[in-house]
């Protein structure tokens, strides 16, 4: 079933979650989509226990700092001029943004908040987020500020694996939407192999997986007018990854690979691509199955700023 045309955006009055929410809106914006703005909070976990009474006072006091900062995301997201809805939700922040996910095309995220969305993300128990969404997640780092907008050039980590290969039909799909240069990059890590039969082994691989990729994104870009490149590298794909944060305006991984790129986003490494970043990383999901989103309609000839004369 396809998602709706909607980007979630998690805030909780940080200036982590501003950024990300200057980020949705302009996605909003590409996708001409609905913005959906959202916050949730949790009372501490001792608190209805130990003191009379403190429970509803707590609870009122985040529920009116909460409102608060929501009334005013909303008030500057309807300013930009993008339809917008809201929600103010208790729980588990991670449990919201994946209840979300399975609704809309994608979920926003800052990259560290005050206890929030963005902890869940980079956190030890966070890692539920990305591994479990039905929707894209872009996380946005707080050195983007500014920076990262609008989308200029995109790079995709492709390792051959169907999880890869989603997370690269996703890149294109932005890429077509912002009008983006995309680099399409394969990692081998030739110093995760114990033994080479040869000096010019590790050549010879590069050439193989350059010669794969290549075929692997001509296809994938058939129909779509963007400018692309392909880049197979010697590497760690993580630091690598974190490399090209710092040149280019967002990365997108996909989850559950071949133990390249779209491998890493369950473990360690995986936390170090979403702490180390400088750029927006998007996060795409294995699970996502096809029709959940549609891509964007390249402008047809018909589609001209004047009328043929009668």
């Amino acid at each position: 079933m396809t998602h709706d045309n909607v980007v979630a955006v998690g805030i909780d009055g940080s200036e982590r979650s501003d950024i990300a929410l200057t980020w949705a809106i302009e996605q909003a914006k590409r996708r001409q989509a609905r913005l959906h703005i959202v916050t949730s909070y949790e009372l501490p976990t001792y608190t209805a226990h130990t003191f009379e009474g403190a429970g509803s006072s707590i609870d009122s006091r985040l529920f009116e700092a909460a409102d608060e900062f929501l009334d005013i995301a909303v008030k500057r997201a309807e300013g930009a001029g993008v339809e917008t809805s809201s929600s103010l939700e208790t729980g588990d922040p991670a449990a919201v943004l994946v209840e979300l996910s399975k609704k809309v095309a994608t979920v926003v995220v800052g990259s560290r908040g005050r206890g929030s969305f963005a902890d869940r993300l980079l956190g030890t128990v966070s890692s539920a987020v990305p591994a479990h969404a039905y929707c894209p997640t872009v996380v946005v780092t707080e050195q983007s500020a500014g920076s990262c907008l609008p989308i200029r050039h995109i790079v995709v980590g492709v390792d051959g694996s169907e999880a890869a290969n989603i997370a690269l039909e996703r890149a294109i799909w932005e890429a077509e939407r912002w009008q983006a240069k995309l680099t399409a990059v394969a990692a081998v890590n030739m110093g995760s192999i114990a033994w080479m039969p040869g000096a010019g082994y590790s050549v010879d691989v590069l050439d193989d997986v350059r010669s794969g990729l290549e075929v692997v994104v001509e296809e994938a870009t058939r129909g779509f007018d963007i400018d692309v490149r392909t880049h197979a590298l010697e590497g760690n794909p993580a630091a690598l990854m974190a490399e090209f944060s710092t040149a280019v305006d967002m990365l997108v991984i996909g989850t559950r690979g071949r133990g390249g790129f779209a491998g890493l986003l369950l473990g360690s490494t995986s936390q170090a691509i979403l702490h180390h970043s400088t750029c927006p990383v998007m996060v795409v999901p294995k699970r996502i199955k096809p029709g959940d989103d549609i891509p964007p309609t390249p402008p047809s000839v018909t589609d001209v700023p004047w009328n043929r004369p009668e």
